[in-house]
């Protein structure tokens, strides 16, 4: 993603090698703040109180989380623990239960002293796999874009979205958005009409936020306004 002209992801391994810092997606677009992840608890909280949010997200910074926990305790019953804290903060999302799976299965059959290492190597290598998913769903929508362009000469091609499916849901481009970005880089107009999607208005305080950091037409409507386009 692009944050004040600098390409950037929403999570980003800190420079001691071993914490992260979240970009807090509760403080958009009125201000850009990151907030530092060292501990089991505060990943916990993260994904409790959204300061991330998104499928992917929502996976890498549990994975991230369970890492740390790792990190100041290798031992079964350490790992047990914060699996447990972390799956307790969004039961039902199935993209935080499977990376922290892949994390435990990953860790499980090493000594304690091995696992740390491989936990992180995990876990960047998750964040590298999302990136190259939401590249790979770019370059599959883009041709889609370019041919409604090409009958409609010197029109931008008009998109709709909802809710917020775009980098600081994923990685790099994002998944419904990432068409579109791939579009805009290559020269191809567009314009998207953002739903402002109430009730928490990812639409109108993320979707924005990122179209207007990546330099994409965008007009921000009320959800019923949809129907009307």
């Amino acid at each position: 993603m692009i944050i004040n002209g600098a390409r950037t992801r929403p999570l980003v391994l800190n420079d001691d090698g071993w914490s992260v810092r979240v970009l807090d997606q509760r403080m958009l677009p009125w201000s850009i703040d990151w907030q530092t992840i060292a501990d089991l608890d505060t990943a916990a909280l993260a994904i409790k109180q959204m300061w991330v949010r998104g499928a992917p997200m929502l996976a890498v910074t549990g994975a991230y989380g369970l890492c740390i926990a790792v990190r100041d305790d290798a031992s079964d019953a350490s790992l047990d623990r914060a699996y447990a804290t972390l799956i307790a903060t969004r039961p039902t999302a199935i993209n935080l239960k499977g990376a922290l799976d892949e994390i435990v299965r990953t860790v499980r059959p090493l000594a304690p002293a091995e696992r740390p290492a491989a936990a992180y190597a995990r876990a960047a290598a998750m964040c590298d796999a999302d990136a190259a998913d939401c590249e790979a769903i770019g370059r599959h929508g883009l041709p889609l874009i370019n041919t409604i362009a090409r009958k409609n000469p010197g029109r931008p091609v008009n998109i709709l979205t909802h809710c917020n499916a775009g980098a600081l849901a994923t990685f790099e481009y994002g998944t419904a958005t990432a068409p579109i970005y791939l579009a805009h880089e290559a020269g191809i107009p567009v314009h998207v009409w953002v739903d402002e999607t109430r009730p928490r208005n990812q639409g109108a305080s993320l979707t924005a936020f990122e179209l207007s950091q990546y330099g994409v037409p965008h007009t921000v409507i009320a959800d019923n306004a949809g129907g009307l386009l």
